[in-house]
């Protein structure tokens, strides 16, 4: 890591937005992980609208309620937790922290939140465990493998080791085309592996991979087409629920259509999700189209969101839409590359105080109170 060149973006107690963990990443982090951390799809459009579409967003505050006493406690699938704000699977983690996934996972027990460990994590399904003792839950992302035994293996080890539910990502059956991973050829660094295999095909990203170099594409591209299996279809999602004993959600969903079908095939849960700008460039905002899933899916699953959310009154946005909890995944990265563990607990406890100040001056105080009234939309168009 390089030395903070901006002065102007302070340390510890002097960070007061989420932004502020952001700036010291850019400024930190080496070009490799960076750009892999913060890039999106092709030009990026669906990144930037994520955040953009909080923005239209207006919420409609009720006064004069006694909001001396806010409680943002909820639950998922019955697990209690402090708020509904949760930390997203992000891959690779050791590239912004020696401690990765553990620091994080620790740092959601601290706060009493899930915490939904990457596939490709740096750190075992089984050393995350261990490392973060505790009562909150923990959940387990998956992609499917071309091996199913691989896969099948995943769903297994993480059930062994207490994760609580299964989030299946069912938007990537090719790697969507990020220009600053081709442009760096993006490769894990030699001293980290994805930690969850054992075999070098599965485990390595861009070392010493001929064809990537060959066809300017990252490691990471590479590594997906050689190993994700891209005829997923619904018979799969019905083939993780058989080989799980905890609930399983899919991961990915934008549009109504999916939404009814997904529920149909027994899913039991649904996160509005574009892989964070990630996969295809111009594809809606999550927030823009939560609504319309959770429309479709008439309380059937609880429904989660990701993407965009940075400040309390985003999560008090979605919730007022129908989502039941959100995941944060880059400002989890940004805050554990500022100080690890405990850059991850004060990026939690500013935006769970966003949230709870957003509720106070609503005039709610339960998480129930936070209804559809709260939040006036712009007009979506229809197709």
């Amino acid at each position: 890591m390089t030395s903070n060149k901006n002065a102007s973006v302070a340390h510890g107690s002097q960070f007061v937005s989420l932004d502020d963990f952001e700036q010291y990443a850019l400024n930190n982090l080496d070009r490799n992980a960076l750009d892999y951390y913060r890039s999106g799809a092709q030009d990026m459009i669906t990144l930037r609208d994520n955040q953009r579409a909080f923005d239209r967003i207006a919420i409609r505050p009720r006064v004069l309620n006694d909001v001396s006493a806010v409680d943002t406690t909820t639950e998922l699938f019955g697990h209690p937790i402090a708020s509904p704000i949760c930390i997203a699977p992000t891959a690779m983690q050791r590239m912004a922290h020696a401690e990765g996934e553990c620091a994080t996972a620790r740092a959601a027990q601290k706060l009493g939140t899930c915490m939904c460990l990457s596939s490709w994590s740096t750190t075992s399904i089984e050393d995350v465990a261990k490392s973060a003792p505790g009562s909150a839950p923990r959940w387990m992302q998956l992609y499917i493998y071309k091996d199913r035994e691989a896969t099948k293996k995943l769903i297994e080890r993480a059930q062994d080791s207490g994760y609580s539910a299964i989030a299946l990502t069912v938007d990537t059956p090719f790697l969507g085309r990020r220009l600053a991973d081709i442009r760096n050829k993006f490769r894990l660094p030699p001293h980290l592996t994805m930690a969850n295999f054992s075999d070098q095909g599965k485990s390595q990203v861009g070392k010493a991979d001929a064809q990537s170099s060959a066809d300017n594409a990252s490691g990471l591209a590479a590594y997906v087409a050689s190993q994700i299996d891209p005829t997923l279809s619904w018979k799969h999602v019905a083939w993780v629920k058989s080989v799980s004993r905890i609930p399983v959600l899919v991961k990915g969903i934008l549009t109504s259509e999916d939404a009814r079908i997904a529920v149909e095939a027994g899913v039991d849960g649904i996160i509005v999700s574009n892989h964070g700008g990630r996969q295809l460039d111009t594809a809606p905002a999550t927030i823009d189209v939560l609504e319309e899933v959770v429309g479709a899916v008439a309380g059937r699953v609880p429904v989660y969101l990701d993407g965009g959310v940075r400040r309390g009154t985003d999560v008090f946005k979605a919730l007022a839409l129908g989502a039941k909890a959100v995941f944060l995944g880059r400002p989890a990265l940004w805050a554990l590359s500022y100080n690890g563990e405990n850059g991850v607990v004060e990026m939690l406890e500013m935006i769970n105080e966003e949230f709870r100040l957003a509720m106070a001056l609503s005039g709610c105080v339960r998480i129930s109170d936070i209804r559809r009234e709260h939040v006036r939309v712009p007009a979506q168009p229809r197709l």
